[in-house]
């Protein structure tokens, strides 16, 4: 792997330097970051931009950075669970129907029960992998758990959070439907929820 150095861009020319080339990927959801395609072509660096000052090592680095990052997709995700709760919970508190709120009713309430508990466990989890990755411990198992349990929070909490909210829930005048289009994306962040499930496995398997 290099290091490149790129003159900063706008949104009319995002890579003003030769030899690279790229654009804005539109998305569904999660706007705050942006998506771009890169092209290099025959671009050239100096031999002291390589990391790691090892040839043939990229790939293993690369690796070695997935333990931090998919705990940091827990942690996102789980910051998503909790905003669809605080929606739903909200929403269900201040709209009436039939004469009483929304969460008088039991299927409502369940459904903030099980995101409460859902959520509080991905937490747990996330902070005990983020603690052993702090101590310098492999984690790579526990951190491919809390991103797999984690983003699936997010997505049932968000897809729940829209329910109560009914049909309004599905217009974009409510947050909650760009909570459901955030969600999303977090089972393919990091390696796809597939590839989490297989490394979960190898791992339980080796144990």
């Amino acid at each position: 792997m290099f290091l490149i150095a790129k003159p900063r861009g706008d949104d009319a020319n995002p890579f003003p330097v030769d030899r690279i080339t790229g654009g804005e990927i539109e998305v569904l959801g999660y706007r705050g970051m942006k998506e771009y395609d890169v092209s290099f072509d025959g671009f050239e660096v100096p031999a002291d931009a390589l990391l790691g000052e090892e040839e043939g090592q990229g790939f293993k680095q690369l690796m070695e950075t997935f333990e931090a990052a998919r705990i940091q997709t827990a942690a996102r995700a789980i910051g998503v669970a909790q905003n669809a709760l605080d929606l739903g919970l909200r929403y269900a508190q201040e709209r009436q129907q039939f004469g009483k709120a929304l969460i008088s009713f039991p299927r409502v309430a369940d459904k903030l029960v099980m995101m409460a508990v859902e959520i509080m466990i991905a937490r747990q989890l996330t902070y005990y992998a983020a603690r052993e990755k702090d101590a310098g411990h492999r984690c790579d198992l526990v951190a491919g758990m809390a991103k797999l349990l984690a983003a699936r929070v997010a997505w049932a909490a968000a897809d729940n959070a829209l329910q109560i909210h009914g049909g309004n829930g599905f217009a974009m005048e409510y947050p909650v439907s760009r909570v459901l289009c955030d969600a999303r994306i977090l089972s393919i962040f990091e390696g796809a929820a597939e590839i989490q499930a297989h490394v979960i496995a190898r791992r339980v398997l080796e144990s």
